[in-house]
C-alpha cells in the first residue's frame, strides 16, 4: 500500500528513530521523538520490524501485523477496525516497513501508538514499547499587544505544541480571508467588533474559535482580555 504524499495538506514526517531489538533479530525500528500535529493534518509513523527468516528448524511467517492505542480483554485493538479511526488510517503492507498514517486528525487521536507483529513461530510477537506519543493540538488566536492608538493590534496563530516543518497560515477577518497574510503572526487595525480567526493552510476548515470581543487596559502597548 502506497503512503505518498497527498499533492495538497499537510504531513507531518519524523525522521528521528529508536532501535527496539528483541534477541535474534526481533525487534521494531520506529519514530523516537514525541509527535505534535495540527488538527486536520496527517500523519506518518515511520516504522520497520525485522524478525529471523528461519527459527528453530523452521521458516519464520508473518501471519498478523496492527497498531494499536487500547486494549480489549488483554487484546490490542487494531486501529483498522476501530469506529473511531473508520477511513482515516492506513499501514504499510511491504515487507518488514509498518509506516502508520492517520488522516483527518482529531484532539482525540492523541494517544500512545504500539505495533504489533505475531508470526507462526511459538512466541514470535513482538510490540514496540513504550510506544509513539502523539499530540494533536487545535490553533487558538493569540493577542499580543494592542498599541497606544488602540486602533492596532499584534495577533499570533498559536498551539500548545510546534509541530515541525514550514507552515503557513490563513487569517480571517470578521469572516474574511486576508489573502496577504500566509505568516503565523498578524498585525492590523481594529474595531472593538471585529472578529479574528486563523488556520493552517489547506485545512481551512478547521480554524481557531474566533476572537469577537476585546477589553483594552493601561496604556502604551497594554495586553488585550480576550472574553
Amino acid at each position: 500500500m502506497s503512503l505518498t504524499a497527498a499533492a495538497s495538506g499537510f504531513v507531518v514526517f519524523l525522521l528521528s528513530v529508536q532501535v527496539i531489538q528483541g534477541q535474534d533479530d526481533w525487534g521494531v525500528t520506529s519514530t523516537s521523538t514525541p509527535i505534535c500535529a495540527f488538527k486536520g493534518s496527517t500523519v506518518n509513523i515511520h516504522c520497520s520490524y525485522t524478525y529471523p527468516s528461519w527459527w528453530k528448524g523452521s521458516v519464520t511467517t508473518v501471519e498478523r501485523t496492527l497498531w494499536f492505542t487500547k486494549m480489549n480483554y488483554y487484546q490490542p485493538v487494531d486501529l483498522t477496525t476501530d469506529s473511531e479511526y473508520s477511513g482515516r488510517v492506513q499501514h504499510s503492507s511491504n515487507d518488514k516497513d509498518c509506516t502508520l498514517r492517520i488522516s483527518d486528525l482529531r484532539e482525540r487521536d492523541s494517544a500512545v501508538y504500539k505495533f504489533r507483529f505475531t508470526t507462526n513461530q511459538e512466541g514470535g510477537r513482538y510490540i514496540t514499547s513504550p510506544g509513539v506519543t502523539l499530540s494533536v493540538t487545535a490553533l487558538q488566536v493569540q493577542v499580543i499587544r494592542v498599541y497606544q492608538s488602540q486602533t492596532y493590534v499584534d495577533l499570533k496563530c498559536h498551539s500548545s505544541c510546534s509541530p515541525a516543518g514550514r507552515l503557513s497560515y490563513v487569517w480571517f477577518k470578521n469572516r474574511e480571508h486576508i489573502t496577504w497574510v500566509e505568516t503565523s503572526t498578524y498585525t492590523t487595525w481594529f474595531n472593538l467588533t471585529d472578529v479574528f480567526s486563523c488556520a493552517l493552510k489547506g485545512h481551512e476548515k478547521f480554524p481557531s474559535p474566533s476572537v469577537c470581543e476585546f477589553t483594552v487596559s493601561g496604556h502604551k502597548h497594554t495586553d488585550i482580555t480576550i472574553q
